[in-house]
């Protein structure tokens, strides 16, 4: 019984030290990334704040804002993606950097956040109107000589889905899916809920040699 009792606590601490540096971690790259944008825009006031997404782990969102015109502009990055563009500092930076020259291009009154669905209702009519569509045309738009298939399914795991695929190709998988859930939240991270569709599109391509 004791030594049962014993490993339970050495499991215990074992796991409360690996979610102490995975804090570590979410912090250096969170203060980091403040850095390099603040290097990056000058003008601007750069703010960081971070969240937790039951579903998608840590996202951190940064806003720039202006002190002269109170212009806000900003943007969310999940941590999984910035550890992996910080390996290559000059490529996070011009990756980082993109993103808001973007926002600040097509947003000249500022950009901020958009507001989340209050209801299921309005969660409705983003999909509807704005999020499927959008993705669909961009996936078409990236291949204009093929057939793209775009729908709506039911994931038995990951719940509702957008499905994109090429019905072209008959042998082994053709199709994509890409949970609404990721993608409501891209929205409302200002980034392009469209991105991830158009890079399983490649993917797949890639997968049968049609590069």
């Amino acid at each position: 019984m004791t030594t049962v009792n014993k490993e339970s606590e050495e499991e215990l601490q074992a796991k409360k030290d690996r979610e102490e540096e995975a804090k570590k971690l979410v912090t250096a790259i969170y203060t980091v990334t403040q850095q390099m944008l603040q290097a990056e825009f000058p003008a601007y006031q750069v703010e960081g704040q971070m969240m937790n997404n039951s579903l998608l782990g840590p996202i951190i969102a940064y806003r720039l804002k202006s002190n002269d015109t109170k212009k806000e502009y900003a943007c969310g990055f999940f941590i999984n993606e910035l550890l992996e563009k910080h390996r290559d500092p000059e490529l996070a930076k011009q990756w980082l950097a993109s993103f808001y020259i973007d926002l600040i291009n097509e947003g000249p009154s500022g950009k901020p956040l958009p507001e989340p669905p209050k209801t299921n209702e309005e969660s409705k009519k983003l999909f509807d109107e704005v999020i499927v569509p959008h993705c669909a045309k961009s996936a078409r738009d990236e291949f204009p000589m093929e057939q793209v298939y775009v729908n709506l399914s039911m994931h038995e795991q990951a719940g509702p889905v957008l499905e994109a695929g090429f019905p072209a190709i008959k042998e082994g998988n053709n199709v994509c899916a890409m949970p609404f859930h990721l993608l409501l939240t891209m929205q409302l991270l200002n980034r392009d809920p469209a991105d991830p569709v158009v890079n399983g599109l490649y993917k797949i391509r890639k997968e049968h040699g049609l590069e």
